[in-house]
């Protein structure tokens, strides 16, 4: 059994735990959240969690960005985390960093059945590679090879490539967003920033304001929760329809995965989004777009299509990834 810091750290939040991991067990001791826009770099914030604790000797956070070597800069925060200065600074043996999506990869061990949703079984005992995709305050995406013992994750950056419409009102929403981007990329649509820019864009084309209900419950919290809640209650029509197309672009991005990585071992949709809208997912809409990929829809429906329901995983994942244990099986 070993001790260490495990961090997620995300555009939004940042949730840093003292952890006990035993094989592929991994206990939460201590765990904080933190707003991330309240700190102007992730140092500062560290130092607030460590403060008056026992430091563990080893560390390993996950993050929203690219990692270079030891270095990322963090996409929708102004943060650069740099895994050997923060050695020397914390007194770490050793700090690792990783993708946010290949250390939710790498939790997945971590997970029971109860903490996933199947939205489709799949092929019985499916065997081979499998990927997550998350949608939160942005997209992320990772795969997992299967060498034929283990998995192996891997970081990509797929939330970035290049959103492709596939009917009308898709073609218009392309316009719309190029208007105001320039480059589209899957994230600006399949977000929480996408929820709003889809609302945004749906107010626009069927010429509709929202009501002054829903306008006070943007303005006073979080939009992107607002318009959700709203379509889940089937309080507003459009928001209805918001939902309808944001779950639609998610299954035709997961989709898109699912064929670039080969994944017959699975799809797993993490992120803080998707267990708040289970309803929806369950709907036709997510599925219908994620097998709509022509003469490959029987390659796709014998895939297994899990929801993570214990937002922890990314949180497991750099613990399990720090104590090399091998991922054997999902």
């Amino acid at each position: 059994m070993s001790c260490v810091i495990a961090g997620d750290i995300g555009g939004t939040k940042t949730r840093l735990a003292i952890v006990t991991v035993a094989g592929t067990q991994v206990d939460i001791e201590h765990e904080v959240s933190f707003a991330s826009a309240d700190y102007d770099k992730f140092e500062t914030l560290l130092a607030e969690f460590l403060s008056g604790a026992v430091t563990p000797v080893r560390a390993a956070f996950g993050v929203a960005g690219p990692v270079m070597g030891r270095i990322v800069q963090t996409t929708n925060l102004p943060w650069r985390l740099d895994a050997d200065a923060l050695q020397r600074q914390f007194g770490f043996e050793h700090c690792l960093l990783l993708n946010d999506l290949e250390a939710t990869a790498n939790g997945l061990p971590a997970l029971g059945d109860e903490d996933l949703l199947i939205l489709q079984a799949g092929v019985a005992d499916a065997t081979g590679n499998a990927a997550v995709i998350a949608a939160g305050t942005g997209l992320g995406e990772a795969g997992l090879f299967w060498d034929g013992k283990s998995y192996q994750p891997f970081a990509t950056e797929g939330g970035h490539a290049s959103f492709a419409p596939s009917n009308t009102l898709e073609f218009s929403l392309l316009r719309h967003l190029q208007q105001q981007f320039g480059h589209v990329s899957w994230e600006r649509v399949v977000s929480g920033m996408g929820i709003v820019s889809l609302h945004e864009f749906l107010c626009q084309y069927r010429g509709t304001a929202p009501p002054q209900w829903l306008t006070c419950e943007m303005q006073s919290g979080d939009v992107a929760a607002a318009i959700s809640a709203a379509a889940l209650a089937g309080r507003d029509e459009l928001c209805v329809q918001t939902m309808q197309l944001f779950v639609s672009l998610y299954g035709s991005e997961a989709g898109n995965l699912a064929l670039k990585t080969m994944s017959r071992g699975g799809i797993y949709l993490g992120g803080g989004i998707a267990p708040k809208i289970l309803p929806m997912l369950q709907s036709s809409e997510f599925l219908a777009a994620f097998l709509n990929k022509g003469r490959m829809k029987p390659l796709l429906e014998a895939m297994p299509v899990k929801v993570i329901l214990n937002d922890r995983a990314a949180l497991y994942g750099p613990a399990l990834m720090l104590s090399h244990v091998a991922i054997n099986a999902l």
